[in-house]
Formats: C-alpha cells, structure tokens, sequence
C-alpha cells in the first residue's frame, strides 16, 4: 500500500520518463499549501534556465500583499511570470511536468497562464 505522497511521486516518475525521451526542456510545478512554484529545466536536466514563485517578494506585491502564494489567484501570476522568463532565456517550447499532481485547479490555473502568455506545450 502506498502512501498519497508515494503515489504523486510514482506518477511524477513516469511522466518524466516520458519527457525525458522528448529531449526539450521541461515546466516544473510544484505545489504546497502556502506557495505555488514553477521552474524550466534545460533538456539535458542539468540547468535551471528560468524559475518563478509566490514567496517571491515582486508576486507577493502583485497578488494583493496578503502573503497568499497557495490560491489560484497566486497560480495565474506565477504562470505570466515563468513564461516571461522563458521566454527572456531563449525558451518558447516546453513539456508540461506537473510532478504527479492532479491537472486541476492551482496547477491548471498556472498552465493556462503560461499558454496565454505564449509559452508552447
């Protein structure tokens, strides 16, 4: 039996397999209950090219100031915010890694974001 943890990560593991086999870069999310956090990885998994978070102080003014990272308001930012910065490291299109978690609400809100900001997956 497997834990709730155990099996996001057993599903983030073969979603990256399949990403792997790809060969182009890749959108990290990762979610906790205070903050929502977004990363593009380089193909060959050895660079950080661009990252955005609602801890970071910048989000933090632009979603109100309530320190509120973990809402889909948050998610919606980050998602502008990691395309942006893709987009400034020479990044147009990505696979869309969503660590396990389900295609629904913050993680959703964030990849809608991104696409409408013009990032490609």
């Amino acid at each position: 039996m497997f834990t709730k943890k155990e099996q996001r990560l057993r599903r983030a593991r073969q979603t990256r397999i399949r990403i792997a086999n790809q060969g182009i870069a890749r959108l990290v999310v990762n979610r906790t209950n205070l903050h929502i956090y977004a990363s593009v990885i380089s193909a060959d998994g050895a660079k950080v090219l661009a990252s955005a978070s609602s801890s970071e102080a910048e989000v933090v003014k632009a979603i109100g100031g309530s320190g509120k990272g973990g809402n889909v308001a948050a998610a919606t930012a980050i998602g502008k915010r990691i395309a942006e910065k893709a987009k400034a490291a020479g990044v147009e299109k990505v696979a869309f890694d969503r660590s396990g978690f389900a295609f629904h609400g913050r993680v959703k809100a964030l990849a809608e974001a991104a696409r409408e900001a013009g990032l490609q997956f």
